[in-house]
């Protein structure tokens, strides 16, 4: 049994952290309650904002002694329901951990901590030359330890992985406030457990992230942007797998049905496109190197190989400006379509050459439960967001049967060798949906590791695992 926070609690946390950074109001509460999934708020009793490892420690120490939840935080960014306080206590912010402490440029390394923007991450590396690839397309208000704690991808995974590809280390407050190093700062290591990999895309129920120690690349010099429209998104979806096998691999390779665009375009009317009446998908395809020369080849190849799927005509981006407007086109997707519509988004992945298969299945299932589906999102790693629209939908079969409709398109996704998330982590909402993926051995392996790092299941409750 959970206790909440007494009067007594409050000024313990108070001591520690100092009065400025406890708050019980209830704007604060409502605003810490609440992440970017769906509309769901869950308030906490208190908000703390730490701003040492050793404030972290003592925090846990005394919630471990009172038995109090514990929720860490980012920036709230996330679309799972990993950041909701469910089971109320203290809603930990670690947005005060904002330093970058060092960019190793001998070792290509750099040392940060969890509280810092993504983009502010990337731009500091890129200053110096250097190129830490995973780009969410939240990153411009993210922060790297929520990153860490989801596994978080982004377009550039397709050429250059996800998160877990670049931690290298990190220090970590255990539930029971003890502060341990995960691994070490080289690239090798096969000394002992991973235990750095396990607190990857762990969503806050093991630990607390406090430093994190990054691998980076040098930055590629020079890219080219071409963005593919198909009068059939199935279409659109099978020339993803082609391109590959022609043996290109894109720097990034974004799904967008004709849907996304026009919700974006609604929404944003700075951003101009003229989109023919026939096109009803678009891939947009990075490319990326040193040579102009090759990437030019690469760019020829690839138009070659769409050419193959009904393709319209492509556009190349001839200048900077352009490129950051499709970018911009495609990151702001998402949030045309919160604005759109009352949305659920699934965060679907399979093999890359089943997308089309997944797309045709999220269709029809759509149409047997009778709801509209808005699809894109990262085509070259098989990931697709699928985005379920109430619209019209009585407030019955939203609330009711569409968890079915659900569980349906992720049985479809299972079937074709995927899994429920690629990047969204499974927090609270996909929660109910882990025995499609697992069977019993596998989740009770995964509630003995919560258990041997929380053993009162303090940190993070309610979340992935019960």
């Amino acid at each position: 049994m959970f206790t909440q926070p007494v009067p007594e609690d409050i000024d313990i946390l108070k001591g520690i952290v100092g009065e400025a950074f406890v708050s019980v109001l209830a704007e604060d509460l409502e605003r810490y309650g609440q992440d970017e999934t769906e509309d769901l708020c869950f308030l906490p009793a208190v908000v703390v904002k730490p701003h040492t490892s050793a404030e972290v420690s003592a925090i846990m120490r005394h919630a471990a002694q009172r038995s109090i939840p514990v929720t860490p935080m980012g920036a709230r960014t996330g679309l799972s329901g990993g950041a909701l306080p469910v089971h109320g206590g203290i809603a930990l912010s670690m947005e005060r951990f904002n330093r970058i402490i060092d960019i190793d440029e001998r070792n290509l390394q750099v040392t940060v901590e969890p509280g810092v923007i993504t983009e502010v991450l990337q731009n500091a590396v890129r200053d110096k030359g250097l190129f830490y690839p995973p780009d969410p397309a939240s990153r411009g208000s993210c922060f790297i330890g929520g990153n860490v704690a989801e596994n978080s991808g982004g377009p550039k995974a397709v050429k250059y992985g996800v998160v877990k590809d670049y931690v290298l280390n990190l220090e970590v407050v255990l539930p029971s406030g003890d502060i341990i190093q995960t691994g070490a700062n080289v690239l090798k290591n096969a000394t002992g457990y991973n235990l750095t990999q396990l607190f990857v895309g762990s969503e806050g129920t093991l630990g607390i992230i406090t430093r994190i120690v990054l691998r980076l690349i040098p930055h590629p010099q020079r890219d080219l942007l071409m963005l593919v429209p198909f009068r059939d998104p199935v279409d659109a979806c099978g020339a993803v797998s082609a391109i590959f096998r022609a043996g290109i691999t894109p720097s990034a390779m974004e799904f967008m049905e004709r849907d996304a665009i026009d919700f974006v375009l609604q929404h944003n009317p700075d951003i101009q496109m003229d989109i023919p009446t026939d096109v009803q998908a678009h891939l947009l395809i990075e490319v990326d190197g040193n040579d102009a020369g090759v990437l030019m080849q690469e760019c020829e190849q690839i138009a070659q190989v769409v050419e193959q799927f009904n393709c319209g005509e492509i556009l190349f981006a001839e200048s900077e400006r352009e490129k950051q407007d499709l970018w911009r086109m495609r990151r702001k997707v998402g949030e045309a379509v919160k604005q759109h519509s009352v949305y659920k988004e699934e965060d679907t992945v399979v093999p890359r050459a089943e997308l089309p298969a997944l797309l045709r299945g999220v269709k029809e299932i759509g149409s047997k439960y009778g709801f509209r589906s808005v699809c894109y999102g990262h085509a070259g790693d098989g990931n697709l967001h699928v985005n379920i629209l109430k619209g019209e939908m009585s407030d019955t079969a939203w609330n009711e049967t569409l968890s079915e409709g659900i569980a349906e398109i992720f049985r479809l996704v299972v079937a074709l060798g995927g899994t429920l998330s690629g990047e969204h982590g499974i927090g609270w909402v996909q929660k109910p949906y882990m025995p499609i993926a697992f069977d019993s051995v596998q989740l009770e392996l995964f509630r003995r590791i919560k258990s041997v790092f929380d053993p009162q299941g303090l940190l993070n409750p309610g979340k992935v695992i019960d």
